[in-house]
């Protein structure tokens, strides 16, 4: 089942780079009695995640804030070393946007936003989709239909959307 507006979020252990090393978070921490963005995309490195994907909320941070948007987190089938240098070369952790990895597919599958396309050597990815989240209700849920482009889900449509 694809998660969708109005459904409440699976609670899920994700990974991050903490100051001592690699840590465990709870998604339920992240997102109780808050309000979060959670933009999720096909991998770390990748063409348009990194030229297009988070740039967009690079772009669009501090208007989230505006809007009341407590942290953004940008989630993504990768380890948290990957997730934590990724953030460090494209200016995401600089500009406040959380780097989240899901090692295992586990939210991704939980959540039903799972893909894999051999070919690019791909395997249990996740979709390019972006969500409000509030107190972990999805109150708005932006999916692309095809992982290579990056329109609905960015952060100015998704913005816009709020």
């Amino acid at each position: 089942m694809t998660i969708k507006a109005g459904d409440t979020l699976p609670n899920a252990t994700l990974s991050r780079m903490g100051d001592e090393g690699p840590e465990q978070v709870d998604l339920d921490t992240l997102t109780k009695g808050r309000k979060v963005v959670i933009f999720a995309l096909p991998g770390a490195y990748t063409g348009t995640c990194t030229t297009a994907h988070v740039p967009s909320f690079i772009r669009t941070r501090d208007d989230f804030a505006n809007k009341g948007v407590d942290e953004v987190i940008c989630l993504s089938v990768n380890d948290p070393f990957v997730m934590g240098a990724w953030g460090e070369s494209t200016g995401a952790t600089a500009a406040g946007i959380s780097m989240l990895g899901d090692p295992q597919a586990e939210f991704t599958k939980a959540v039903g936003m799972e893909f894999t396309a051999p070919p690019a050597g791909l395997i249990d990815r996740s979709k390019r989709y972006a969500m409000v989240v509030e107190d972990g209700k999805v109150t708005i849920l932006q999916a692309e239909e095809n992982p290579g482009v990056c329109d609905v889900s960015g952060g100015e449509a998704l913005l816009a959307a709020i």
